[in-house]
């Protein structure tokens, strides 16, 4: 019999109704529990769609990425808060390490792997 045939005689997968006494409400089979942590944004590496999958455990997100450990280009680079952003949080060492977690429109985002200071770089930046 194909499935269509199935559907089409009224024949159905059996439901999954709650049992006398239990509630078909969802927070009765799932519980959050634990404190609620302030992330800081600026070593803790996430944004509205990406986040570092070592925060898989502290912050839900759309997507998570494991950082490429990278090395930054002879010339060094400036961290900078967003692409836009001319502000420098920092300056990263010919040779200092980046972790990548994305690189979109010519510019990486990670953080500098000595202290977890989160920004962009120029990707043309990494060596």
């Amino acid at each position: 019999m194909k499935a269509s045939n199935a559907i089409s005689k009224g024949t159905a997968a059996p439901s999954a109704a709650p049992r006398n006494g239990e509630s078909s409400s969802s927070t009765d089979r799932f519980r959050l529990s634990g404190p609620s942590a302030e992330l800081d944004p600026r070593y803790n590496a996430y944004r509205g769609d990406l986040a570092d999958i070592a925060l898989a455990d502290k912050l839900f997100a759309p997507h998570y990425a494991e950082a490429a450990l990278k090395t930054v280009g002879p010339n060094g680079a400036a961290l900078q808060a967003s692409p836009a952003n001319a502000e420098e949080l920092a300056r990263l060492a010919p040779g200092e390490a980046f972790a990548l977690l994305d690189i979109t429109a010519g510019w990486a985002w990670g953080y500098r792997a000595s202290d977890h200071l989160v920004g962009y770089i120029p990707a043309e930046a990494l060596a």
